[in-house]
């Protein structure tokens, strides 16, 4: 076990902890602005991932299907968040949690049903782009390249939220329905419209996210379970609204994991468990401040 093993562990723990983070960060936006425990997430995700598959294998698994496959699966899965926003969760804001979390939960297995009608069951895979192939050596640690993108696109994505959600009119109208609804509505804004818009983009987080795993795993029916658990894990680990929270928890999960596999392969699965009920035990409230 020498130092280019641990560094490599460590930059792939850290690329695999910015997928965890991008759909965790849809996850704590919703949450924290719907107040709605969205059991539908991960199937958002694996949606997305299919609908990658697709888009790129129409274009014969080339470079261009990859980047069109990006840009397509998360703009589809934010409009098929935005229709379930519109027809089916608008009705129940103001109902019990249990509710919500029953319809959410009955999503997942009408996602689940329409993938295997839609796509079958079995195993579907997805070409990493020429471009983004290979790997190249950091600090002696060999580092693929695709996995290098993904350390780029994380951070972009936790930038883009805070720039959105701090610095624009629409993002603080956001962050003032989830504190205040009924004022914000006296004040002439349509609440029901920022629930969807809010919606629709924790969709396309989930949608990116799905998009952005489908080169690197095998496409599958069920692939949405383990991801929500680690969805939900983080948010509530990092702080239940907190965007940089659900960064720092990500990585911790991820690298976690990663190191899991590496010196305890055999219990590996149970190591994000691990983590989050040491992390809970030490800040029962999440890493950081609650952002709502």
């Amino acid at each position: 076990m020498d130092f280019a093993t641990l560094a490599s562990q460590f930059f792939i723990g850290l690329s695999r902890g910015m997928i965890f983070f991008i759909v965790s960060a849809g996850l704590t936006l919703i949450f924290g602005v719907l107040r709605i425990t969205n059991f539908a997430h991960g199937a958002l995700y694996m949606v997305g991932a299919f609908i990658a598959y697709s888009v790129s294998t129409l274009f014969g698994q080339g470079p261009y299907g990859f980047w069109l496959a990006l840009l397509v699966a998360p703009i589809a899965v934010m409009f098929i968040s935005l229709v379930i926003e519109r027809g089916l969760l608008r009705f129940i804001y103001n109902r019990d949690h249990l509710i919500q979390m029953l319809l959410t939960y009955s999503l997942v297995l009408i996602a689940g049903d329409l993938v295997k009608i839609i796509w079958g069951t079995e195993y579907k895979s997805m070409h990493i782009p020429e471009a983004l192939r290979g790997s190249f050596n950091l600090w002696g640690a060999s580092l693929p390249w695709y996995n290098a993108f993904l350390l780029v696109v994380g951070p972009v994505v936790a930038l883009g939220l805070w720039f959105f959600l701090s610095q624009t009119n629409l993002g603080k109208i956001c962050r003032a329905t989830a504190t205040d609804r009924e004022m914000v509505d006296v004040l002439g804004i349509n609440s029901t419209k920022v629930f969807a818009m809010v919606f629709a983009l924790g969709g396309w987080l989930a949608g990116l996210g799905g998009a952005l795993i489908a080169p690197t795993t095998t496409i599958s029916m069920g692939m949405d379970a383990s991801i929500i658990i680690y969805a939900f894990l983080i948010v509530v680990v990092g702080g239940l609204g907190n965007i940089w929270g659900a960064l720092i928890s990500s990585i911790i999960m991820g690298v976690g994991e990663a190191f899991g596999i590496l010196f305890i392969p055999g219990v590996a699965i149970i190591i994000p468990y691990i983590i989050a009920g040491v992390l809970l035990i030490l800040r029962p409230s999440g890493l950081l401040k609650s952002a709502w």
